[in-house]
């Protein structure tokens, strides 16, 4: 998050002050992981754990800080740079927005005492038995936006390659989506109460499809997994404030033919159809069925969204951040979206080999031309 502000003592202090957060039992991480963090764990805490820019700066940054926390770093133009690394077993997005939220809090040099533990302007819920599979597990639906690993690996079943060799170099590129853009993409979905994700991520599916160094045959399958925060999707919904991690896969997919040549509205439509069936049983079969499997999400290409999070409404003494974005990973075929900054649209960061970096540009901006 870049912020403006011509003292950061008070963004410094907040953010080397230990702040406890319930987080899941370290022991049981992997476990948990692995079935989806359905079953209970014990609380213990979650500290900001990463704090820095790397930028034309006042003060550099101190990678020999033993305790895990970065010192604020200020830009020559007045402002300065936020950043938190966590993980999202511990939370999801929305989870972390709680999170800052509560951050933000300490940085207000009113004299206010610290609560510890102990209220929270945004006091978190750590009950992980809200979303644990039913005794016994009964997955009533099929879920093909997960793999069994258990399972032999054979055509049309392998993992995601997300995880790239760190020998394989990539390219990144952020391509923007004005607000005029996105009316565009609705009008051409023949929709407009289509959601702006919905658009965005049917012009990316399509672009990553067609880019691949192999031309794939018209009739082959090409799969795209977006996500869902499942809070209010449940029944009773989830207390206002649960900071675990609720988000699960939604798996789309279509002929490369139709992907290609069909009409966009159709893609557009596949992409929204795949939100609308996520209901209260579908949510409950996916954990049941996450609770007996040794999985992964199971996709050629991922749209994780960062839109509707609100880091950018976080509230701090020094106002409210001009910039929000996620940071550069080594990993491709995951591509993340959020609220370009300057004009309210939409940004999409990809992260591609060098040569199929080159096709999809072309075909990104050949879509609106």
């Amino acid at each position: 998050m870049v912020m403006k502000s011509e003292d950061c003592d008070s963004a410094r202090n907040s953010v080397t002050t230990p702040v406890n957060f319930p987080a899941v039992d370290k022991e049981n991480l992997r476990e948990r992981y692995l079935t989806g963090i359905t079953g209970d764990a014990g609380v213990k805490e979650m500290r900001v754990t990463a704090v820095s820019a790397a930028a034309e700066c006042s003060g550099g940054r101190d990678d020999n800080n033993a305790g895990g926390v970065k010192p604020v770093t200020s830009f020559k133009c007045g402002g300065f740079a936020l950043g938190m690394s966590t993980n999202n077993i511990l939370l999801d997005g929305v989870g972390a927005k709680f999170f800052l939220q509560n951050l933000a809090s300490q940085a207000f040099n009113d004299g206010r005492p610290l609560p510890f533990p102990f209220p929270f302007p945004f006091p978190p819920c750590n009950n992980r038995r809200l979303l644990a599979a039913r005794s016994p597990p009964n997955a009533t639906f099929p879920h093909p936006e997960f793999i069994d690993l258990h399972l032999p690996i054979g055509e049309g079943s392998r993992p995601p390659s997300f995880d790239c060799p760190r020998d394989e170099e990539l390219r990144y590129r952020i391509f923007k989506m004005n607000a005029d853009d996105i009316a565009k993409l609705k009008k051409k979905a023949k929709d407009t109460t289509i959601s702006s994700l919905a658009v965005a991520a049917a012009v990316i599916w399509r672009c990553k499809a067609l880019s691949a160094d192999t031309k794939p045959e018209k009739s082959d399958t090409s799969t795209l997994l977006t996500e869902i925060d499942v809070r209010n999707r449940v029944k009773p919904p989830l207390p206002q404030y649960d900071c675990g991690n609720t988000i699960l896969p939604i798996r789309v997919s279509a002929t490369f033919e139709e992907v290609e040549s069909g009409p966009f509205s159709k893609v557009a439509e596949n992409v929204s159809l795949g939100v609308k069936g996520i209901t209260d049983e579908y949510v409950r079969s996916a954990f049941d069925w996450l609770e007996v499997h040794w999985w992964l999400p199971h996709g050629d290409y991922m749209v994780s969204s960062w839109l509707g999070l609100g880091f950018e409404r976080v509230e701090y003494p020094w106002g409210k951040p001009l910039y929000s974005c996620p940071v550069v990973s080594h990993r491709k075929d995951i591509f993340w979206v959020f609220r370009d900054g300057v004009d309210g649209g939409i940004a999409a960061m990809v992260a591609l080999p060098a040569e199929e970096m080159v096709r999809f540009e072309g075909l990104f901006h050949g879509f609106f031309a």
